[in-house]
């Protein structure tokens, strides 16, 4: 059902280039609700692996010239190791201490990358990635066209979702949510607790990563606010706005940020207030984020 309905999302949204932004954005809601919805982990450090992964991703194309899958690969490989010494650090404690030091590091992520000017254009950003058509075996896309940068982009967001279902319906996803639930008792019925808190991390920041190499293709340029914890302060925003610990939900709650976002910056400059009241709102009034509540109201009903 979620790859049908994103199949037919571009003529839904109000314009295709913002499809391609909650579609990306969904991505890394996805990655984080790996870590905060099925794992019980909250981290406020992900804008690390989304900006390594575009950092990675942006330099192969523009220092190095690789062809942009490599450069995605490349982009999605860095934002995996990142997540491994992130991860092997920080699972060592719990609680608001585990956010707390992912946040640390994430921030320390951030000045290693604002301070390597030379490969990261520093406080100016990376600029020049210009992948304008996609050569593939026997035809070419023409990635200028925001309907087939889209699609193409889809094609990657596709086999993620494929893949990450398959571990939701593993034993392994099973074992994330025994450790969500209660740990302890993972514990002993003979899990390793922090071995798999480990691997649900470094997954979690591979999926990142992977959306921050198409974020951008997608915009030609890395902010160097990509890395920044306001970033990771958006993950969790459409986390919680479409579902904690729902497959579909991150992408519900991408789609109600990038379309608050879009439509408040026309009308005021202070859209960051109104979407923070709003946030404020759902989580009072819908703990269970919006595609959370429609599951429940359909369970209620017997569907």
């Amino acid at each position: 059902m979620t790859l049908a309905f994103l199949l037919v999302f571009p003529w839904i949204a109000p314009y295709q280039a913002l499809a391609v932004n909650i579609l990306v954005l969904g991505l890394y809601a996805l990655g984080f609700n790996l870590l905060f919805g099925y794992t019980g982990l909250l981290s406020f450090g992900h804008a690390a692996f989304l900006g390594s992964g575009a950092y990675g991703c942006g330099i192969a194309i523009a220092r190095y010239g690789l062809h942009p899958a490599l450069a995605l690969a490349a982009g999605t490989l860095l934002a995996t190791l990142i997540a491994a010494v992130m991860g092997a650090l920080a699972i060592r404690t719990r609680g608001i201490y585990f956010a707390m030091t992912t946040l640390a590091l994430s921030m320390c992520v951030y000045y290693a990358f604002y301070q390597a000017e030379a490969f990261t254009g520093g406080e100016n950003g990376l600029r020049g990635i210009n992948v304008p058509a996609l050569a593939l075996p026997g035809f070419s896309l023409n990635l200028l066209d925001p309907v087939v940068k889209y699609y193409a982009a889809l094609a990657v967001v596709g086999v993620a979702v494929w893949l990450f279902s398959r571990l939701l319906s593993s034993p392994f996803g099973a074992a994330l949510e025994a450790i969500r639930e209660n740990e302890g008792r993972a514990q002993a019925c003979g899990y390793d607790a922090r071995r798999m808190k480990l691997v649900a991390f470094v997954i979690s920041g591979a999926l990142c990563g992977l959306a921050g190499g198409l974020q951008a293709i997608h915009l030609s340029i890395v902010p160097i606010e990509t890395m920044h914890y306001a970033t990771s302060g958006q993950a969790v925003m459409m986390a919680l706005l479409g579902g904690m610990g729902t497959f579909f939900g991150p992408f519900v709650g991408a789609a109600t940020f990038a379309l608050l976002q879009d439509g408040l910056a026309t009308v005021t400059s202070h859209w960051q207030l109104v979407v923070g009241a709003i946030f404020i709102a759902f989580v009072l009034f819908l703990p269970l984020g919006i595609w959370g509540e429609v599951l429940a109201r359909l369970r209620r009903a017997g569907w």
